[in-house]
């Protein structure tokens, strides 16, 4: 497998990982995968499903047998849940099987994207702002010690993400 033909993207809920997958799988003549989707697909049952019958531990087992399943193919575009580099595991698969792009978004803007979101069972609190701000303080760190490189998305249209994703693989 050629590592530099995956990409992965990491980043929290709502930094627009899936739109920007699919965008950019299509610009490079790619296959696109979203994790999360993936896992649905597996199952049969949505994620709040997953998370309510399994807790999260069980989710990010399932998770993380996804992403190594994945990352072994050649050629493909994954966007990564929001936890997924929880686990030191996949942290060490998705940085030696491809070029990771960590998706930056403000917390405002991760807040205006998912509040409404039914399917984010982490957000479905009374403040998942503070959810959002709490999950970014862990987070944040591991993301960027992941990433190849850090995309800023606020404020950028999908088509934006996607040409600097562009450069940047082609400055690599």
């Amino acid at each position: 497998m050629n590592q530099a033909s995956n990409i992965f993207l990491v980043g929290p809920m709502g930094a627009g990982k899936t739109s920007v997958g699919k965008q950019l799988a299509k610009a490079l003549q790619r296959t696109f995968f979203d994790s999360d989707k993936e896992i649905e697909d597996r199952t049969g049952v949505n994620i709040p499903t997953i998370f309510d019958i399994e807790g999260e531990k069980g989710f990010r087992v399932r998770e993380s047998q996804v992403i190594d399943d994945l990352t072994q193919q050649d050629r493909i575009v994954l966007a990564t849940g929001g936890g997924a580099v929880l686990a030191a595991q996949n942290q060490k698969v998705l940085q030696s099987r491809g070029i990771v792009f960590y998706l930056h978004a403000s917390i405002e803007q991760l807040y205006q994207r998912t509040h409404r979101d039914r399917n984010r069972p982490l957000l479905q609190t009374d403040n998942p702002k503070q959810i959002i701000t709490e999950l970014l303080e862990i987070r944040d760190p591991i993301y960027r010690a992941v990433a190849d490189f850090v995309i800023a998305t606020d404020g950028q249209t999908v088509r934006k993400v996607v040409e600097e994703i562009q450069r940047c693989l082609e400055a690599n």
